[in-house]
């Protein structure tokens, strides 16, 4: 028998704060009482289904339910991504590789602000591209780290340098999906969120290296910066309108990389500023420092020779063997093509027991009653970390090591990650239990009541979705319906306001509790969740609203109406 939300049982506003109170329990024992994420996510889970099922009256089976086919989703596909990029990470650390790879790279440029660019941008970009699910982030957190970053500067850079691409990540994922869900034309939303996000592409390499190193060392490398905002957001744009989403976060990626490293062949910044160096206060003019004394002032650190070493061609081929290995093999995976015969090999879609098909999305969330899937796929073979797996157990091998070295080395890095992926799990429980309880609808009903700021609110909305669930796929599952609707009811294109959801979205990306937690686990600064949210909070808060105004813009004032058509 069939379950119908209800997202209203005890009137308009008295409904919305009990609906938000699940995040703001889980937003709050990190960022203010500061405990383990994985306590946060326990404590904010239980007030899930405690609301859920006494005041939005879910039967308490099914709120248990969902709670256990979030946990399974965290498990795999995103826990699997995190054991494994964390296992290649050590083993590569391990074996001495990330000095050299540290070497080489200041062989394209010494300078740790072109040095984030090129990481944490551009190869992040690539990566969100092509597996998404948390792999930029783990992939380029670990990877800064090696350069001498410090652990909250790696993991907060990473998550805001994770933005841009979003909307187009895993193969253009998240719109496929608001496609299906809204009904719109594919073609139609991938164009309107390249020219929503056009802005933000130029914007967020400078916003990054401003949040690193402050304004004015910031400006001192300034063409760099522009090149690559313009480049990546030229080429997003020119993809996403005439080709469509599968590639605009790949493609940009590729060409900037390759830009910025011809650039950097002919133009050098006057100074350079190497890793951790003391950022200059006020109207000081100092002569940097990088002594690790300084470095070890703060207590998220990671002590480390900023200066290159004289190191063969042969020795920087090997150390980044690993790391072009887990490109290919992750791209190669992201392939449709690739993923249909592996998946075609192994691959199981449970209609979960008691849940699919169990609940209904009633109006007006939905323009007819709907029946909520619930269908968990397990497939192990096509899934991004076991691709990260791969590439971690052919680069044991070809680093020298024998099975026996690779096992412990697996075995290290599980019982490492154990702590994140609990948290990961109950995260996406509680993301689940909000969805099929309806909280979340009752959240997005409160923003579609606010009429003609709805633009920029229904951005807002997607940066909730995104916040609540740590992914813009998601999101759009839960608000795409939603967008289209209430933007007819108010007259407005709903082309635009369902990719805003998708945009708005990716500014979530930053701050939502799974995000923190591969963050955290990939940098090993496990329990200082709290921490890296009170980073990046604020820019993420922000960067939402900014998108919200450009929404705006496209919705009522010429001529950035003429960009909706």
């Amino acid at each position: 028998m069939t379950w119908s939300q209800d997202y209203h049982p005890l009137g308009g506003w008295l409904s919305v704060v009990l609906a938000a109170a699940p995040l703001v329990v889980l937003l709050g024992c990190i960022g203010l009482l500061r405990l383990r994420a994985h306590v946060a996510a326990l404590l904010g889970l239980a007030a899930a289904l405690l609301i859920a099922t006494m005041a939005f009256g879910m039967p308490v089976g099914l709120a248990a339910r969902a709670a256990g086919f979030g946990a399974a989703y965290g498990l795999l596909p995103i826990g699997w991504i995190v054991l494994n990029i964390i296992f290649l990470y050590q083993l590569t650390n391990e074996q001495g590789q990330f000095q050299i790879l540290r070497d080489s790279i200041a062989l394209v440029t010494e300078d740790s602000r072109l040095q984030l660019l090129l990481i944490a941008f551009c190869l992040g970009a690539f990566f969100e591209g092509a597996a998404g699910f948390g792999t930029p982030v783990a992939v380029t957190g670990a990877m800064l780290i090696g350069l001498g970053f410090t652990r909250l500067q790696a993991s907060g850079l990473s998550l805001i340098a994770n933005t841009a691409p979003v909307a187009f990540g895993a193969l253009g994922t998240p719109l496929v999906t608001l496609a299906g869900v809204t009904g719109l034309p594919l073609s139609e939303l991938s164009a309107i969120v390249g020219r929503e996000m056009l802005p933000f592409c130029v914007i967020v390499p400078f916003w990054l290296l401003i949040a690193y190193c402050g304004w004015r060392r910031t400006l001192a490398i300034w063409p760099a910066v522009l090149l690559v905002g313009v480049i990546f957001g030229g080429a997003q744009l020119a993809i996403s309108n005439l080709h469509g989403p599968w590639l605009a976060a790949i493609g940009p990626a590729l060409i900037t990389l390759v830009a910025l490293v011809a650039f950097l062949r002919f133009w050098k910044p006057a100074e350079i500023m190497h890793v951790n160096e003391a950022p200059l206060a006020k109207g000081d003019e100092r002569v940097p420092t990088t002594d690790a004394a300084h470095v070890t002032e703060h207590e998220d650190a990671v002590v480390a020779d900023t200066a290159p070493g004289r190191t063969s061609a042969a020795a920087m081929r090997k150390a980044w063997m690993p790391w072009l290995t887990l490109t290919v093999i992750v791209f190669l995976w992201g392939i449709p093509a690739v993923k249909a015969v592996l998946d075609g090999i192994f691959k199981l879609a449970i209609h979960f027991p008691g849940l699919d098909l169990m609940i209904l999305r009633v109006p007006p969330v939905v323009a007819v009653a709907t029946a909520e899937p619930a269908i968990y796929t397990f497939n192990p073979l096509s899934a991004t970390g076991s691709a990260i797996l791969l590439a971690g157990v052919a680069s044991g091998f070809l680093l020298g090591l024998n099975p026996v070295g690779i096992a412990k080395s697996y075995a290290r890095a599980f019982v490492t990650v154990i702590p994140s992926l609990l948290t990961i799990a109950a995260m996406l429980a509680l993301g689940n239990v909000t969805r099929f309880s309806g909280l979340d609808a009752t959240m997005g009903l409160a923003f579609a009541a606010t009429g003609v700021m709805y633009p920029f609110f229904g951005t807002m909305l997607g940066w909730l979705g995104v916040a609540v669930t740590g992914s813009d796929t998601a999101s759009n599952v839960l608000f795409g319906g939603l967008q289209k609707v209430t933007s007819e009811q108010l007259h407005l294109p709903p082309v635009l306001m369902a990719g805003a959801n998708s945009a708005g979205g990716v500014m979530g990306k930053m701050i939502d509790a799974q995000s923190i937690v591969v963050a955290s686990t990939a940098t090993q600064w496990f329990g200082q969740e709290s921490r890296i949210l009170r980073y990046v909070f604020l820019h993420s808060i922000v960067l939402a609203s900014l998108v919200g105004l450009v929404v705006m813009l496209m919705a009522y004032v010429p001529p950035f109406t003429l960009l909706v058509g």
